[in-house]
């Protein structure tokens, strides 16, 4: 995805704004809409980057990753049971709507039993909910590799930044 396009029209219409105003007022919005560039990238970014956030956590175990390079911004959106290597055998997808289920009796640390129960919270999820998708995702083959060599290694790292 490409800003160029998106910041010039913000600056445009910043200047055109200023259209009808006195000559002193012109010369103010252009000198704002020339410096606009790197607050709109920024601005922008920052609510691509929350969209990004709250479509991964309705698509749990899979995501959509907000990727910069350079000023091109990427998208990439990993499907549940997709995240492999091609040299794994193929993970068979998790429909987490399948209405029939097993109960399962966990017991966690109650400080673990918190945390757990503020995610779930913020998330806008039950408890259930929350844990049968923090599951799923823990089951991704790439997830749980990526996890491991993090724990080994030290050097890799995974999440958001804003």
């Amino acid at each position: 995805m490409e800003l160029e396009q998106h910041i010039s029209d913000l600056q445009r219409q910043l200047v055109d704004a200023a259209a009808n105003g006195s000559d002193d007022t012109r010369v103010v919005a252009e000198r704002l809409a020339a410096g606009l560039d790197a607050a709109a990238r920024v601005v922008i970014l920052d609510a691509l980057s929350a969209a990004v956030a709250e479509i991964t956590r309705d698509l749990a175990p899979g995501s959509v990753d907000l990727r910069l390079r350079g000023r091109e911004i990427d998208f990439v959106v990993t499907a549940a049971g997709t995240e492999r290597d091609h040299d794994d055998l193929p993970a068979a997808p998790v429909d987490l709507d399948d209405v029939s289920t097993s109960r399962t009796t966990l017991r966690l640390p109650d400080a673990l039993k918190s945390r757990v129960d503020d995610a779930a919270a913020a998330d806008g999820l039950s408890v259930n909910t929350w844990l049968v998708r923090a599951v799923a995702a823990a089951l991704a083959p790439k997830q749980r590799r990526s996890a491991q060599r993090t724990l080994r290694t030290g050097d890799n790292f995974a999440g958001w930044a804003r």
